[in-house]
């Protein structure tokens, strides 16, 4: 396992950092071929969140810009508090191909297994329990996962809140 991907594991919270390890571990087992599963995005912090929320709004972002979008595009609808990213229940991935460039391609199958290789680690965060950004009904998020219980971020929002995630 790769250490940015540890590094995001061990920031998440502590309920499931041995349950994403496995999950990783599983996935890059599965993965015979090139790819190996990196997580991009762990815990986010409210400020980061907030960042977040203000590209294609009141910040510009270059992605998208253009004449007609001069802002560029948005990046998420959760303003501070209300993405699950902010609780330390949701991860991000892409696949990292032959140790050194990032993809995020749903359809490559890079083990030549008849499976593409994003679909073998949908499946295998499911069996634990994780809900898959791509299957949402409004707006997919393909590299997103969230632990199924505690992807309510209104409910996660009542809890008791570590001061560093402010």
């Amino acid at each position: 396992m790769n250490k940015p991907t540890t590094d995001k594991i061990a920031k998440l919270h502590p309920s499931v950092r041995q349950e994403v390890t496995k999950i990783i571990q599983e996935c890059n087992t599965a993965l015979t071929g090139r790819a190996k599963v990196r997580i991009t995005q762990g815990l986010r912090t409210f400020k980061e969140q907030e960042e977040l929320y203000a590209l294609g709004r009141t910040k510009v972002n270059p992605a998208g810009k253009t004449p007609k979008k001069p802002m560029g595009n948005k990046v998420t609808n959760a303003k501070a508090g209300q993405s699950v990213h902010n609780y330390g229940f949701a991860v991000d991935i892409c696949l990292i191909i032959d140790g050194k460039t990032a993809s995020w391609d749903t359809k490559k199958d890079w083990d030549n297994d008849q499976v593409a290789d994003w679909y073998e680690c949908v499946k295998i965060f499911a069996k634990y329990g994780w809900e898959w950004g791509g299957n949402w009904k409004t707006i997919k998020d393909l590299p997103h996962f969230d632990k199924r219980g505690f992807n309510s971020w209104r409910k996660l929002y009542k809890l008791k809140k570590d001061k560093t995630v402010m």
